[in-house]
């Protein structure tokens, strides 16, 4: 007998606006018995019906609604699913790489599909999702024919889904690494090594917002990994980029991705972000214009304090490397790390640094990252321009 999950009362009020996750203490009841992953309907505690989804008893999310009428989970819901998914990235304009499903936004929680070229890279991160992998990569082929499809679920997450880490080619054969083209611009992307699913698709739409405060200007991109923003500088005109990353790996990426556009003005340095700030204050050395695109200092929210001591003490070394009128260019991917508690840590910096600031743009994630009004979590990525006057 498939599950049914009873809330207690008045807690359906959220879920009922569109919020897809159901926590485990949030249930009154459970009636019926199935395997863990399978199907399950939530009710509110009078006996409404809210939904259906993949349930879960390993993890604090107990389930994940995606299906709000009498819908069944087959080929078909999934393929209708993904092509009005993919449909919405078209209309955009989107066509060589984008992220083509975004879990909970495109109403598939848990489940990542982005487009590389002729590749797809996949994502599973829950139970349920994972135990419809076999139709879910139908669908895909069905739909697009790709010349092969790469799994990158070695991301944590999945360990409270009580599931394993795994990677790999799940279908063709083909170079794992891959050449995309990126606003105008030629990238390899790394789908075995690379960051995430291979390169960080949401940023794309900001990087190419960069150009305007690179051109004629000395540059410095912090925690380049790829050398995305790198390239973006470097198009736009600037005099002379340096690309900042402690690993030796993301700098051999960014002079592969500099070579594939014939740009001769991006130059690699290796170290720790925090000391080489320093070791250039202490040098007297400046900037015109500065990007901080670190990775997420908090993944809880018990670390959101720490987190905002890093994030601060960082934005301090760079707004006193920026020269006067330049430019500071500040990201966040930490979802716990809200808007106003980063444009607070902003202002906390520009303070402490003695410098005056004014904001010049405030960003999110790209078009292909879209975020629901009613799911938080997704609307997670933060981008300032600062001028240093």
């Amino acid at each position: 007998m498939p599950y049914n999950v009873y809330l207690k009362k008045n807690e359906e009020k959220r879920i009922v606006a569109g919020h897809p996750w159901v926590y485990a203490n949030e249930v009154a009841k459970i009636e019926g018995k199935d395997k863990n992953g399978s199907l399950a309907t939530v009710y509110d505690f009078n006996g409404r019906y809210i939904g259906k989804g993949y349930i879960n008893h390993l993890s604090k999310i107990l389930v994940r609604i995606f299906i709000r009428d009498n819908s069944e989970p087959n080929l078909q819901f999934y393929k209708d699913a993904i092509s009005k998914a993919n449909n919405y990235r078209l209309a955009l304009g989107l066509k060589n790489c984008y992220r083509m499903v975004f879990g909970e936004s495109d109403n598939l929680p848990a489940l990542i599909v982005d487009k590389y070229a002729d590749v797809l890279c996949v994502q599973f991160l829950s139970l349920g999702i994972e135990k419809n992998k076999d139709v879910i990569i139908q669908a895909l082929i069905e739909l697009f024919q790709p010349k092969g499809i790469y799994e990158r679920s070695d991301v944590a997450v999945r360990q409270k889904e009580g599931l394993e880490e795994r990677k790999g080619i799940i279908y063709g054969n083909f170079d794992t690494k891959v050449i995309i083209e990126e606003n105008g611009l030629k990238m390899q992307v790394d789908l075995q090594n690379g960051q995430k699913t291979g390169y960080f698709l949401d940023q794309k739409e900001n990087r190419y917002a960069l150009r305007r405060y690179c051109k004629d200007k000395e540059v410095l991109d912090c925690f380049c990994n790829s050398g995305g923003f790198s390239l973006n500088a470097a198009v736009a005109g600037a005099k002379q980029v340096t690309a900042l990353d402690i690993s030796a790996q993301a700098l051999s990426d960014v002079a592969t991705n500099a070579r594939l556009n014939g740009l001769d003005n991006v130059r690699t340095m290796q170290g720790d972000v925090f000391e080489k700030l320093r070791n250039f204050k202490k040098d007297g050395k400046t900037f015109d214009t500065i990007v901080l695109d670190p990775p997420a200092f908090c993944k809880s929210a018990s670390e959101v304090k720490n987190a905002y001591k890093g994030y601060k003490d960082i934005n301090i070394l760079a707004m006193k490397l920026v020269r006067s009128g330049g430019f500071l260019i500040s990201s966040s991917c930490s979802h716990y790390m809200t808007f106003p508690l980063f444009q607070n840590m902003l202002t906390d910096a520009a303070r402490e640094s003695g410098k005056k600031v004014r904001i010049v743009e405030i960003r999110t994630q790209s078009s292909d990252h879209p975020s629901m009004l009613s799911t938080d979590e997704s609307l997670y990525l933060k981008f300032f321009v600062l001028q240093i006057l």
